[in-house]
């Protein structure tokens, strides 16, 4: 993906120099723990007290002592910014044309190993997640290191979908179809607000879809290779998959993600189609 020495978006919220974000984990989930709660709630989207409760799994204030960002963690910095960027000028153009309306643009929350939200703590062990209550992304850029050497997912363009995925969670609270959902949720049973989740993933998954065909053919920063990465990041983060890997038998009933046909396949319906009407998961039966 070409991303060097192109615009940054100002919608960042840098919080990396506080440490631990004004955060510090006591009797939670760290080490080993933390992974398997990263791979089996990968891309949560909504809230991560669900899993880890709304302290963001035994979360503490501390003083937080300011820390030095190294030349790897500006560079990270800089290539979310830049995938922010173009997220922004696509809604904004597909708003427009598809939708006659304006794109409010989320903000994006970096930070280093724990820090605060709207929709409760946030650490490494949550992943990358979007707040409604906040209109906010939070991302802890050492969740990219996790998607390559542990779920087998590399490549600067999957990185870019982990972003472009939360996005699509914001576009979706944009459109008024995050919250509806939401409410039913907490209206059902465990297995039916399960299956209510995957439609909502699968949705996101879709509209990053959409994302990157306009990277591609819009504003022209997709090289050779990266769509591929990009279909093999929805791959290995299927709910099936993630089950398979943690030594787990897949049991469907407690998927909140899909399958890795599915969010590759609805990754790819918004990819060749461009069209917020084709995204519609909630619609359809076959997912």
């Amino acid at each position: 993906m070409q991303w060097r020495g192109r615009r940054e978006s100002s919608n960042v919220e840098d919080r990396r120099r506080m440490g631990g974000g004004g955060a510090a984990r006591v009797g939670g989930i760290g080490g080993a723990g933390a992974v398997i709660v990263v791979i089996l709630a990968l891309f949560l989207g909504v809230d991560p007290s669900q899993l880890l409760g709304p302290d963001g799994g035994g979360m503490t204030q501390t003083s937080g002592a300011p820390v030095e960002l190294t030349a790897e963690d500006e560079a990270e910095g800089k290539f979310v910014s830049v995938v922010l960027a173009d997220t922004e000028e696509i809604w904004t153009r597909v708003f427009r044309d598809q939708l006659g309306q304006p794109y409010r643009p989320a903000t994006l929350v970096l930070f280093k190993e724990a820090t605060r939200s709207a929709c409760g703590g946030a650490s490494e062990a949550t992943g990358p997640f979007y707040c409604p209550a906040d209109r906010k992304v939070y991302l802890d850029t050492a969740f990219f290191t996790t998607l390559h050497k542990r779920l087998g997912a590399g490549g600067d363009f999957a990185a870019a979908y982990v972003v472009a995925h939360e996005i699509g969670h914001h576009v979706q609270n944009e459109l008024g179809i995050l919250g509806q959902a939401n409410q039913v949720r907490q209206q059902v049973s465990q297995a039916e607000s399960n299956a209510i989740s995957v439609r909502i993933e699968l949705q996101a998954d879709c509209l990053s879809g959409i994302w990157a065909r306009e990277a591609a053919q819009t504003l022209g920063v997709v090289e050779r290779g990266d769509l591929e990465e990009a279909v093999n990041a929805a791959r290995q983060i299927g709910d099936d998959t993630l089950q398979r890997n943690a030594g787990k038998r897949p049991m469907p009933h407690t998927f909140t993600h899909g399958t890795s046909a599915q969010r590759s396949r609805w990754f790819m319906i918004g990819l060749q189609s461009g069209m917020l009407a084709d995204c519609d998961t909630f619609r359809t039966d076959d997912l």
